[in-house]
């Protein structure tokens, strides 16, 4: 997923609001209200991660429902990520590209994991919040 106004943001304003672009990639609207439907309360915590990985992926039979809800599968990992890693912190590539920087400066593309996981399911979403909290 690439964010090309949050680049055209960064260049004319200098330094962008880390606090605002958050708030924007943790809206996952799509991943949000297709939880609520199974029951499913997304809290910004792993065990949230684990009830995602439990849902019937009825979006499969949709490849459009397939694209966003990846994205916001993604987002909604590295919004787990920002708020229970310490030192995590979302980064903008200059290609636009959302991802999450740990503390050790290692990047982790979330989106790419959230389309892994919407399309197939695996690697679970828990699996990969456990391997990056490691880290």
């Amino acid at each position: 997923m690439k964010i090309p106004f949050l680049g055209h943001r960064q260049e004319s304003q200098g330094v962008p609001d880390p606090e605002g672009i958050a708030e924007l990639l943790a809206e996952c609207e799509l991943l949000r209200s297709q939880a609520a439907q199974d029951g499913v309360r997304l809290d910004d915590s792993a065990a949230s991660l684990e009830a995602l990985d439990q849902l019937l992926p009825r979006w499969r039979d949709d490849e459009e429902v397939l694209h966003w809800l990846g994205n916001d599968a993604g987002l909604y990992l590295g919004t787990v990520i920002v708020h229970t890693v310490p030192g995590a912190a979302w980064e903008i590539w200059p290609s636009g590209q959302p991802v999450v920087r740990l503390a050790s400066g290692r990047e982790f593309d979330v989106v790419a994991s959230g389309h892994e996981w919407a399309v197939s399911g695996a690697p679970e979403l828990s699996q990969l919040y456990a391997e990056v909290a490691e880290a």
